[in-house]
């Protein structure tokens, strides 16, 4: 009787591991969607556009860009690598007019093409997805 409970308690156990390790993946690709995104927009008083390429990447050459659970490299040859809440991610990036382009892929999950504004506060890089339309991440260059 106390194999059989033992043995249920195993599934029970790898079966809740399962749908938490999913659930924590989902969540980290909702992080990882705008580079990481935020809904609400606080004041950008503080930040300014990181109007050109080669401004771009003097701030993030050999840095590493870091949220709660993420960290990310944007390479010089177009790529990005890093992680994700245990999570690899991976992507390629180039830059159009004055917004920072990428896809990334996490996971077994992807995010298309999305061109977003990047501000800079001090050492913190902010990412609006959609051209600045749309939801932010705020990374730590470290």
């Amino acid at each position: 009787m106390a194999r059989e409970r033992s043995a249920g308690t195993k599934r029970l156990t790898k079966r809740l591991t399962k749908r938490l390790t999913k659930r924590v993946a989902q969540l980290a690709a909702a992080g990882v969607v705008a580079l990481g995104t935020t809904a609400a927009a606080p004041a950008q008083a503080d930040f300014s556009v990181v109007e050109s390429e080669p401004t771009f990447r003097a701030l993030v050459e050999g840095r590493e860009l870091r949220r709660f659970g993420i960290r990310l490299q944007v390479h010089p040859d177009g790529r990005i690598s890093g992680s994700g809440f245990g999570r690899s991610v991976t992507g390629d990036w180039d830059w159009r007019g004055r917004y920072f382009c990428r896809t990334l892929e996490w996971g077994s999950g992807s995010d298309p093409d999305n061109c977003q504004l990047v501000l800079r506060d001090g050492s913190t890089l902010r990412f609006i997805s959609h051209q600045g339309q749309g939801d932010h991440a705020d990374f730590r260059l470290r």
